[in-house]
């Protein structure tokens, strides 16, 4: 019986040895991903940003344009469950009345305890298209009329803040893939082309390069963005910055995968797959670039978000998206005065999601970094 249990004992044990050597590289990766806890914690946050992005007409109370010229600066609505006397009810906001300090001039609210308005879930209220296809006036929450609720407040016309912070995350999060996938293609095509034939190409392109590096970035953008056209629409400027942000995005791209390319388009592999009539496409897709595809995956995340902070910075600046766009710098914009960020302090709210969205993005990445190479311990 002993002879048995010790003939049985280590086979568990190579059982679990063979799991790790026979996983493949994505499966020991994501294994290694798992461990790290700040990753899980950004790739959560993502999760949420994206969906909330996506799903902006169904969460939100109102359209991103509704205006409500009484409530101009209101402050975010506070939600209870207590009333004054005590009794216990389903969230509920009560009602609101405005007076003008008659010192500062400004309109201040205070809440109004005898009327309360009970939340609201599926409630009907404006129209928009969901997904972009499907009409709907459905929202997942709000209240009746004559009430209004503003979970961030409202901006100096009566725009509920709450609102334009989820649809500003659609600009704001969809400009950051597009604009590091364009500038991912430029860098591998043109860094691939520099590293694998070189010569005079190389030469050209690396040229090329150190004269986009020797340009200040935050000024080269500013002069990008002041040619565009005053009268152009919504979608050309957007397009148009994404255009900016990647021409500029590239370079440090090129040059690592140009010095991967240098490096290994002597391997032996790479020689016998040449000598073996393989086009120099092929030998590119299939023997180049696996072979560093760990470091491109974590370039992307990394890169995201300083082409969201790129977007962020020129509209904040008035030099990027412009209104009736609705993006995170848009919003930002009317907190350049410091003086109105004292008064309405809730005005940089979103601050705070791209601050999220950044700490997100690098998380991951430091977890891809860190599970990039799965035999490491």
């Amino acid at each position: 019986m002993s002879d048995t249990v010790e003939l049985n004992a280590p086979k568990t044990e190579l059982s679990a040895k063979e799991k790790y050597y026979l996983a493949t590289p994505m499966q020991l990766m994501w294994q290694k991903f798992k461990r790290h806890k700040l990753a899980i914690v950004g790739s959560v946050i993502l999760i949420f940003l994206y969906t909330t992005a996506i799903f902006a007409n169904f969460l939100t109370p109102y359209s991103k344009s509704e205006r409500f010229s009484k409530y101009a600066y209101t402050q975010p609505s506070a939600i209870h469950m207590i009333a004054e006397d005590g009794s216990l009810h389903r969230p509920f906001v009560y009602g609101v009345t405005s007076r003008r300090d008659p010192e500062t001039l400004l309109k201040i609210y205070t809440e109004d305890t005898s009327v309360i308005y009970p939340i609201r879930f599926f409630v009907r209220g404006s129209k928009y298209d969901f997904l972009g296809f499907i009409p709907s006036d459905l929202h997942l929450f709000g209240v009746d009329s004559p009430a209004q609720i503003f979970i961030f407040g409202t901006d100096s016309i009566g725009r509920d803040l709450f609102t334009r912070t989820f649809h500003g995350a659609q600009l704001s999060l969809t400009i950051g893939l597009i604009g590091v996938s364009l500038s991912f293609l430029i860098g591998i095509t043109l860094g691939g082309i520099s590293g694998y034939f070189g010569g005079i190409v190389d030469t050209l392109i690396q040229r090329f390069i150190e004269i986009l590096i020797a340009i200040p970035t935050i000024p080269l953008w500013i002069a990008l963005s002041t040619a565009l056209p005053r009268t152009w629409s919504v979608t050309q400027i957007y397009f148009s910055i994404v255009i900016i942000l990647s021409l500029v995005g590239w370079v440090g791209l090129a040059r690592v995968v140009r010095g991967k390319f240098l490096e290994l388009r002597e391997l032996d592999y790479v020689l016998a797959a040449r000598v073996s009539g393989v086009s120099e496409f092929t030998i590119i897709r299939k023997h180049l670039l696996p072979n560093f595809a760990s470091y491109l995956i974590v370039y992307v995340t990394l890169a995201i978000p300083g082409v969201i902070l790129g977007e962020t910075a020129l509209s904040f600046l008035g030099l990027g998206l412009r209104s009736p766009a609705v993006s995170w710098g848009v919003l930002l914009e009317k907190s350049q005065n410091i003086q109105s960020v004292a008064i309405y302090w809730w005005s940089i709210i979103p601050a705070i999601f791209v601050i999220l969205t950044v700490l997100a993005f690098n998380f991951v990445g430091d977890g891809l970094r860190d599970a990039a190479d799965p035999y490491k311990k």
